[in-house]
């Protein structure tokens, strides 16, 4: 009866551990995933898509830029409402380098901030986390006056 059982399960076993290495994602992948991501959110302020926004941004996240740092989904999604009013975007992003972990579940992208003249004058820093469906979520996001992270990084 055991070898019944055994002869059994050996197919299904051996199809879940094919369908999950065909399916494994290697860093490349996520890191374009992560710079989709970051550049999916960095659209939403260029079509004035608040709720868009507010989509890409996790339940924990912290983003600082103020006084004191956004906590949380709804402080975070109130403290950029008044970026997206006016019909032209006073700045945007794109991201310019991603590191994954090894872990595939966290994620550092950067780049240049520019203001509505494509002048660049900051850079930004935002951690991404890769939820339980799959999606990319930001986590932590700060950025930095462009001249002081060039000299940072020196």
């Amino acid at each position: 009866m055991r070898l019944r059982l055994i002869c059994a399960l050996c197919p299904c076993l051996l199809t879940l551990a094919l369908f999950g290495s065909a399916h494994a994602e290697t860093r490349e992948q996520l890191t374009q995933q992560v710079r989709d991501a970051e550049n999916a959110f960095a659209a939403t302020m260029a079509a004035r898509d608040h709720k868009a926004f507010a989509s890409f941004v996790a339940d924990d996240a912290i983003f600082f830029g103020g006084d004191t740092p956004a906590r949380g989904k709804a402080a975070v999604v109130e403290s950029w409402k008044g970026l997206y009013e006016k019909p032209n975007a006073p700045f945007s992003w794109r991201s310019e380098a991603v590191e994954v972990l090894d872990s595939g579940k966290l994620a550092h992208s950067s780049g240049p901030v520019l203001n509505a003249k494509g002048e660049r004058i900051a850079t930004f820093n935002s951690i991404w986390r890769r939820e339980s469906d799959g999606s990319w979520k930001v986590v932590f996001d700060k950025g930095c006056d462009a001249c002081r992270c060039a000299q940072t990084a020196q």
